[in-house]
């Protein structure tokens, strides 16, 4: 597709990290007054969009900051027990190599994905954008656009939930969806991403000539 700019999002995408959000999610809501879920739950909520699944659990607006920077902390601590997904680090090297270049921006702290990617794999992306609010991202895209001087055409935006490819269509980039995430992919193929990825060497063989 010619793509000069491929900005992932990281958690649920790059890292495996749902295992890890299910072991202190209730804890959290216990923290922060929101309703706890089960694993039931956790499964039936992924065939939601993000601002239904935020009424479920009863989360007010003002609160969502606090749990942010809360969820982060606990990534920062727990950084070494949440993997990569299985062919991440190759994808990464790969679109490197290949003279792609590589953003991230996450709700996540740069600081905690560079943990998670360790420093081999955290040298190969460009730019980093980071801390970003659950609604957020489209903004940060297009920041990212400037940094790489890209236009947004060349660009696409890789993601696992629906905020993702709403956030990539607001700032005018194609959106690409993975399969193995949080949202379930009927969920993420309901939204009309340009690109639907069921594995990573299905973004390999788009992305690289």
């Amino acid at each position: 597709m010619g793509y000069k700019l491929a900005i992932f999002d990281f958690d649920g995408t790059l890292a495996d990290s749902a295992d890890w959000l299910k072991g202190v999610f209730n804890q959290v809501a216990d923290r922060y007054g929101f309703k706890q879920i089960s694993d039931e739950d956790f499964n039936v909520l992924r065939g939601r969009d993000n601002r239904t699944i935020i009424r479920h659990l009863g989360v007010p607006a003002w609160k969502m900051p606090f749990i942010a920077n809360h969820m982060r902390k606990l990534a920062g601590r727990d950084a070494s027990i949440i993997p990569l997904f299985d062919g991440s680090a190759e994808l990464l090297r790969a679109l490197r190599e290949s003279g792609v270049t590589i953003a991230i921006v996450s709700s996540n702290s740069e600081e905690n994905i560079r943990k998670i990617l360790g420093p081999d794999n955290a040298c190969l992306v460009h730019h980093y954008e980071c801390g970003a609010s659950i609604f957020g991202k489209a903004s940060k895209f297009r920041r990212v656009l400037r940094r790489a001087g890209v236009v947004p055409n060349d660009a696409i935006a890789i993601g696992d939930e629906t905020r993702d490819i709403e956030a990539a269509m607001q700032a005018n980039i194609a959106a690409g969806a993975v399969a193995w995430g949080y949202a379930t992919p009927e969920l993420l193929k309901s939204r009309f991403p340009a690109h639907m990825f069921d594995t990573m060497d299905d973004i390999a063989a788009t992305l690289l000539p």
